[in-house]
């Protein structure tokens, strides 16, 4: 009886020890040797975040300042007033190129979530010939960049008769293989017999997709729209590429070209403000999903 007593004494303080690591509202010195390591790196992370805002308001003399300073002792927005004047000489507004970056990304987002999920719950939920096949070939791909890929995506695009179209844009970053391994690792945790009840139930495929596989991969689903948002957001290649007529071109690509009219010195200012304006997008949904996240990187070493 003692040594019952004993035991379940100490799966107790075990069980308490682990619950404290895991368990972020709670301190537990236990914590301590995993803060010493997660604090340093946690400040290499977000240096570089704040150069990017304490850069874009530095004036001209501490932007070329040695040695540099992380840090400007007198904040300006003057290269914000360079970024606007710049682009008011420009026959197209700069709300027309912010137009054409949001309609883009938030169909690219849309598009890719849909075809990126309804790949992973094939693999996850369907059986079909050349399954394992079709896998390997997406983790494949997964290891190719995208200028790698530069001339085939020309050929096909000009092929489909859709070059200087939004199309231009949007069909080239449609293929997310990263999100659609992440999304089937994610499916597959799912209890067969989940499914195997709806099919009972008279429920098809389509609506076990529906309604049981895509409530339960939220947490993926936000990482994935992430990581979409980033390549669409940012991207240049389709304006270069693919489109001709300047309307039809996204910000990123307009800014990138700012600087080719102005002064060595003006455009340093220029490039600050704008790499600001295309940062902050990024970093509003990373913190808006970022639970999401978590439980994705939480969940997906489960099984």
């Amino acid at each position: 009886m003692h040594k019952s007593i004993k035991n379940k004494m100490k799966r107790r303080r075990k069980a308490s020890y682990f619950g404290a690591m895991i368990d972020p509202k709670s301190f537990h010195p236990s914590q301590i040797k995993f803060l010493l390591i997660l604090i340093p790196l946690l400040v290499v992370t977000i240096l570089p975040i704040l150069f990017i805002i304490a850069h874009a308001f530095k004036p001209l003399d501490e932007l070329y300042a040695f040695p540099p300073k992380f840090f400007t002792a007198r904040m300006t927005l003057d290269n914000f007033q360079s970024l606007f004047q710049a682009t008011a000489q420009t026959g197209i507004p700069l709300t027309r190129y912010l137009f054409n970056s949001v309609l883009v990304t938030a169909a690219v987002i849309v598009l890719s979530l849909l075809l990126s999920s309804l790949a992973a719950y094939s693999f996850a939920f369907l059986d079909f010939r050349g399954k394992k096949l079709l896998f390997i070939a997406n983790q494949f791909a997964i290891m190719f960049i995208a200028i790698a890929v530069a001339v085939p995506r020309f050929m096909v695009i000009t092929y489909l008769k859709i070059s200087n179209t939004y199309w231009a844009h949007i069909i080239p970053l449609l293929a997310m293989p990263v999100g659609v391994f992440l999304l089937k690792q994610f499916m597959e945790q799912i209890p067969k017999d989940l499914s195997e009840a709806a099919l009972i139930d008279g429920a098809n495929k389509w609506q076990i997709y529906r309604y049981i596989a895509m409530p339960l991969i939220k947490p993926a689903l936000a990482t994935v729209a992430i990581l979409t948002f980033q390549l669409a957001w940012n991207n240049t290649e389709t304006s270069t590429l693919f489109i001709v007529d300047e309307p039809i071109k996204t910000l990123p690509y307009y800014f990138s070209t700012l600087t080719l009219g102005t002064s060595a010195i003006v455009s340093q200012g220029i490039q600050a403000a704008a790499a600001l304006i295309i940062f902050v997008p990024n970093i509003v949904l990373f913190i808006i999903l970022q639970k999401h996240v978590m439980n994705t990187m939480a969940y997906s070493g489960m099984k």
